[in-house]
C-alpha cells in the first residue's frame, strides 16, 4: 500500500505543478527520491545553470531550490505527498473511501469520481 509522489510546484506565468517521481510505496523511498532530485532537477524552462542553492524546510520532507542561470534566477519548492486513498494509515484511507456525506461529515480529505464518469 502507498502511492507517494515528488512534485515541484513553482510559478512561470501561473502556478504549477510538475510530477518529477510517481508511484513510490513507501515514505522512505519518496524522501530517497526528493533528495536524488535536489541536485539533478531542472525546470522544463531552458536555463543554464551557474549555481544552485538547496533551503531545508524544518519539516524536512520540502526543499526550496533556487536555481542561478546566466541571464535570470528560478526558484521552485520540491515535495513528496500521498495519494490519501492509498495511504497506508488505515484511518486516513477509510475516510477517504467514504462517500461525500460521509467524508464531510468525517472532515477528512476524500478522493472521488464524479458521476456519469
Amino acid at each position: 500500500m502507498g502511492n507517494w509522489v515528488v512534485i515541484a510546484e513553482y510559478y512561470s506565468d501561473v502556478s504549477r505543478t510538475e510530477f518529477i517521481c510517481r508511484g513510490l510505496e513507501t515514505k522512505d523511498q519518496a524522501l530517497k527520491a526528493l533528495r536524488a532530485a535536489l541536485h539533478t532537477y531542472v525546470p522544463t524552462k531552458h536555463i543554464v545553470e551557474k549555481r544552485r542553492h538547496v533551503y531545508r524546510f524544518a519539516d524536512q520532507e520540502t526543499y526550496l531550490v533556487v536555481i542561478k542561470g546566466k541571464l535570470t534566477e528560478w526558484e521552485c519548492t520540491l515535495r513528496i505527498a500521498e495519494l490519501v486513498s492509498d495511504s497506508a494509515d488505515p484511518a486516513v484511507a477509510e475516510r477517504a473511501r467514504m462517500d461525500d456525506g460521509e467524508a464531510k461529515v468525517a472532515g477528512g480529505p476524500q478522493d472521488r469520481t464524479p458521476p456519469g464518469c
